[in-house]
Formats: C-alpha cells, structure tokens, sequence
C-alpha cells in the first residue's frame, strides 16, 4: 500500500486553481507523462480513464470514479485498475495563494505493480512520488502561473 498526504504551496488564488482543474481537456498539456487520458468535467458522477508514465519501463492505467465534487473546494475519487484505492484532493487559501492537498491510499493490482512494490518499495516508492512531485511543479508552471514579473498580486490588496 502506499500511502500519501502531501501539500503543494501554489502561488495563485484558490478560483484560479480550480479553474485550471476544471479543465480537464488540458490535462495532457500540463502533464506530458500522462500518456492518455478520458474524462469530460470535474463533476460528480464522471468517470476518467489515464495512462500514467513514470520514469520507470512500465505504464500504470487505471481509472477513476469521482464521488464527490464540492465546487472550489475538493474532489474525491475511487481508484481502480492497475492501481486501486481512494484519492482525495482539496484546494484551501493559504497565505501564499493556495494549498492544493492530495491524500490517497493505494495499492497495485497487478502482478508486475504488486512485484515491484513487494521487491523493490523504494522503487515503487520512487515512481509514485516522481509523479507528484513533478506534477505539483508543471502544475505551477502550465496551468497555475503566478503574476508575471512587475505584475501585482492580487492576494496583496
């Protein structure tokens, strides 16, 4: 099982962040590692189909049933496939602009993915927070700019 419960500091206002999350057609475009991807909305109900490639010889596909959507606030999500579990994310005002905090509890489901966390967990440990860690950067850069130079934030006053 791997477990997470990370914070990402994100230096733009918590509407700009969901809007950039209610886009789900620009997925790939801020995130090249994710190799497919199938979903409409950010709503309740929807379900997404991904492809994710970490920097690792294999591909993770799985799916993702979300149950709960609360408008500017979380998302939460059954996970199944190559990987099963449950995914939490939320976005929260901080005094930096925003804290975007995911949670998740997952396991693999598949014989390569159970081999690798059984044989290897810092590898399968390595793949998954690569994935994180990397997202939370592009994140930042593609879909969540901050104010451009000489710009004045408008979390200042």
């Amino acid at each position: 099982m791997l477990e997470s419960d990370r914070t990402f500091p994100i230096e733009a206002d918590p509407g700009a962040v969901w809007s950039s999350l209610c886009r789900p057609e620009r997925y790939q475009v801020v995130w090249p590692w994710l190799k497919a991807f199938d979903g409409e909305a950010l709503a309740e109900g929807e379900r997404w189909t991904c492809a994710v490639q970490p920097p690792l010889p294999y591909v993770v596909r799985f799916g993702l049933s979300l149950h709960t959507v609360v408008e500017g606030e979380r998302v939460e999500a059954d996970v199944d496939g190559d990987i099963r579990g449950w995914a939490r994310l939320t976005v929260a005002p901080a005094p930096h602009g925003t804290d975007l905090r995911l949670a998740s509890a997952l396991e693999p489901a598949t014989l390569l993915l159970r081999g690798v966390l059984r044989a290897a967990p810092p590898v399968a440990r390595f793949g998954h927070d690569w994935v994180l860690d990397t997202g939370a950067d592009q994140f930042r850069s593609r879909a969540c700019p901050g104010p451009e130079p000489g710009e004045r934030s408008t979390r200042d006053g």
